[in-house]
């Protein structure tokens, strides 16, 4: 059965992106039959607030959007499946890539001085030791390291570098996270926007690393980006307009079915409701 899910971050609003990729996902699944989960990605708790997770609910409450699997609401996500409390899990899985991890002190702006495309280099190649407060803990992606995801190629060495898994704040990395959390709810679907085409990738080669030969007949989809007014796409760090602001401006959920048509190659015209999109895309095949 195909098994996907929705994972918002609760680090800022929602907006029209997010909106965009959810809808997107849920069309997939409910096409195929298949199951959706909700899964929220709060590992990073430095920047999860309370506000940003009880907009989650609100905003899938006002797309009209249904999960099979995954928290109720706030209190129960809390209780149940906070990534907080997997934390043992994620270190196990750390643990289990060996001699391919090595610590790394290095501050960002250090990094941007002596690599200006952001691109870590693997200057703390050698070193030994644990993942701990003060020290991330990355791993080494040998150079010449391409994968191939959905058709394209990926030269992971030049597009991410020797990334972190575990975070100088004692915290697991996105990557780490993402791909831990996918093998255990048995996600075989993943969609994703175009920019996030490195990050499958680089869970790919975990994966790999890992030896989970499960999520090699995983299925990526990289939608294009929704980009905002000023060109560029929409992302919660530069303050892009939220839905909760979009609403208060009198807009409906028919605004993000419309994107969600033109994304997919289907005229808007006509399409108000979520059950709209939905007959119009099994209509397509």
């Amino acid at each position: 059965m195909l098994r996907s899910r929705i994972a918002p971050t609760p680090s800022g609003f929602l907006h029209l992106g997010n909106a965009v990729n959810f809808v997107l996902t849920w069309l997939m699944v409910r096409k195929a039959g298949g199951m959706l989960r909700l899964r929220i990605d709060d590992a990073d708790c430095l920047r999860t607030r309370p506000e940003y997770l009880e907009d989650i609910f609100r905003q899938l409450d006002w797309l009209g959007l249904t999960w099979d699997e995954g928290p109720l609401g706030p209190d129960d996500f809390g209780r149940r499946f906070s990534q907080q409390l997997k934390r043992e899990r994620y270190r196990d899985f750390l643990a289990g890539l060996g001699g391919q991890l090595y610590p790394c002190a290095c501050s960002r702006s250090r990094i941007r001085e002596l690599a200006p495309d952001g691109v870590y280099p693997g200057f703390c190649r050698g070193r030994s030791g644990g993942p701990g407060v003060g020290q991330a803990q990355r791993v080494l992606v040998p150079e010449g390291s391409v994968l191939v995801v959905e058709g394209q190629e990926v030269a992971l060495c030049k597009a991410m570098g020797d990334f972190v898994l575990w975070r100088k704040e004692d915290l697991p990395a996105y990557q780490l996270v993402s791909l831990v959390d996918d093998l255990d709810d048995r996600i075989n679907l993943i969609v994703r926007g175009q920019d996030l085409l490195a990050s499958s990738a680089a869970q790919i080669f975990l994966a790999r690393l890992h030896g989970d030969n499960l999520f090699a007949a995983t299925v990526f989809h990289h939608h294009p980006m929704v980009i905002g007014e000023d060109g560029r796409k929409l992302s919660k760090s530069d303050g892009a307009l939220s839905l909760a602001v979009l609403r208060e401006a009198g807009a409906c959920p028919m605004m993000v079915f419309q994107a969600v048509a033109r994304q997919i190659g289907l005229d808007p015209a006509g399409i108000v409701t979520l059950e709209d999109l939905l007959f119009r895309y099994c209509e397509t095949s």
